[in-house]
């Protein structure tokens, strides 16, 4: 066992009932460089990812397909797997343990109905329970959220968020989760945590929603209907509601309820990833506040365990001018043609800086080649090569010790990952302009210079590696190359950004 400090990050799950898109990627590529962060800071990391594979949207994807649907799971769950390289992610990193699991796995299906029974019982001792009822009911439902829907959330009859879907009537027995419970709980939680939810408006944003009131919500479905679930314990006739059973992986990822796993039985590995961090780092996307952040929460409540460490909320990715990206209007961006043409660092870059880390932000390719050859062609790459150059005429290779800035991980402990990067490229502008004032090719030229000359290009190359350190978090790949060309003092044998 590692005597380091432990550290928990994980991703929402993404349905596999579509392509894998940008904002899958975005939100991979950030969770990994805060996962890369704290392993440079000295911790034991686990990386958390995988997919969501129960629910009506993904039961009606596989009937529209004509496939079973554990075929179908597991062809899209493959394709999510697969991409995980592409976009750099630290499957192989020591001090990183990374897990990739699926809803549909037998150690999480058996997590979920513990944890099912667990909240059951609790509330049956509770005075405020029971937690888990059984009652009739009718509601309006969007398919795309896998969420109730109130007439105050609806636009024109339908939801903001998918309003190219028809609600959906579902009128049936089912258990339900004692969510009006919690709302003291929730706020009491919201008060004493404030930096709980990142950023502080999406607290603030929860918080309102919380004190509101809260509505008890469905977490089961009849079987007839919707087969595609996890069996509700001792009820064949129904199964899990794919939120109750889907959140439920960031605690069998570590070996809930009985260290079992990926981690192979590792004694104590509940312990340690969730009660000796403070609970997990979540990160998910705005459309998920609810969930992730008073629904979890509440279940976790209800079954006693501790609550996640911190949520930390994206904004979405949209086309041109804020419009939102479907196939029909064409603005969709694959993230996978973008590593064919760029590279897999150069998406890593734009998602880390060029995207807003909390807000809405626009993708156009127009955009992202702009920022490429300004940042990385122009950039990095060109200083890299500027600096090389003069130290393989002039230096014999040099050791390097190079310290990550305080404020590079001051800005990634707030997970303000545009902040963290903007310190690299100050730094980068700091040595480009050192090479326009200073000229020490010039100063080489001159004997009574060329000490100077010599001592700058050293400082360069040492300020070379200090970028090569903290690019180790961003872009992995190019952090590597830089620090091979240092370590034997010779330029890139081929650009490290071809300008586009």
């Amino acid at each position: 066992m590692s005597n380091k400090k432990p550290f928990y990050i994980t991703t929402t799950l993404p349905y596999v009932n579509a392509e894998p898109h940008i904002g899958h990627a975005l939100e991979f590529i950030r969770a990994d460089l805060i996962a890369r962060s704290k392993k440079l800071a000295g911790f034991d990391v686990f990386f958390n990812t995988g997919t969501d594979e129960h629910g009506i949207k993904v039961y009606q994807k596989a009937k529209q397909l004509n496939l079973d649907p554990q075929v179908y799971v597991d062809q899209a769950s493959a394709k999510f797997k697969e991409i995980l390289p592409m976009l750099g992610m630290a499957t192989n990193v020591d001090d990183i343990k990374f897990n990739f699991i699926r809803t549909t796995d037998k150690h999480h299906i058996l997590a979920a109905q513990a944890f099912w029974n667990l909240v059951k019982e609790n509330g049956e001792k509770a005075q405020d329970g029971p937690y888990i009822y059984k009652k009739n009911y009718s509601i309006k439902y969007c398919v795309g959220c896998e969420l109730e829907k109130t007439e105050s959330e609806l636009v024109n009859g339908r939801c903001s968020l998918h309003p190219l879907q028809e609600l959906e009537i579902i009128a049936e027995e089912n258990y339900f989760f004692k969510f009006s419970a919690f709302q003291k709980k929730l706020l009491e939680l919201y008060e004493n945590r404030p930096g709980f939810v990142i950023p502080s408006t999406r607290q603030n944003e929860i918080r309102a929603f919380v004190e509101r009131g809260l509505e008890d919500f469905s977490i089961s479905r009849l079987a007839s209907k919707m087969p595609w679930g996890v069996p509700v314990p001792g009820d064949p006739t129904q199964v899990m509601y794919v939120w109750f059973d889907a959140l439920v992986d960031y605690i069998s990822a570590i070996g809930w309820p009985d260290d079992e796993i990926a981690l192979k039985k590792e004694p104590g590995a509940f312990k340690k990833w969730w009660v000796e961090t403070g609970g997990v780092v979540q990160y998910c996307g705005k459309d998920n506040l609810r969930q992730q952040t008073a629904m979890w929460q509440s279940m976790l409540m209800a079954a006693g365990l501790t609550p996640s460490k911190n949520v930390i909320i994206n904004g979405f990715v949209t086309g041109e001018g804020g419009i939102k990206m479907s196939k029909s209007l064409g603005n969709v961006v694959n993230p996978l043609d973008i590593v064919k043409e760029y590279g897999t660092d150069a998406l890593r870059y734009y998602v880390a800086r060029e995207v807003s880390p909390f807000e809405d932000s626009p993708f156009t390719l127009e955009k992202f080649k702009e920022a490429y050859n300004a940042n990385l062609a122009n950039g990095v790459g060109n200083l890299t090569s500027r600096i090389m150059k003069m130290s393989e005429a002039n230096l014999k290779p040099i050791s390097v010790s190079p310290d990550l800035a305080k404020e590079f991980t001051d800005a990634l402990e707030h997970y303000d990952i545009k902040s963290a990067c903007d310190v690299v490229w100050e730094k980068i502008s700091v040595l480009d302009s050192m090479i326009q004032k200073e000229e020490p090719f010039k100063k080489l030229k001159v004997e009574a210079t060329k000490a100077q000359a010599l001592e700058l290009i050293e400082k360069l190359v040492r300020g070379l590696a200090d970028i090569a350190l903290h690019l180790e978090v961003i872009m992995p790949e190019t952090a590597a190359k830089i620090q091979g060309c240092i370590k034997l003092n010779k330029v890139p044998a081929e650009p490290l950004f071809m300008r586009k």
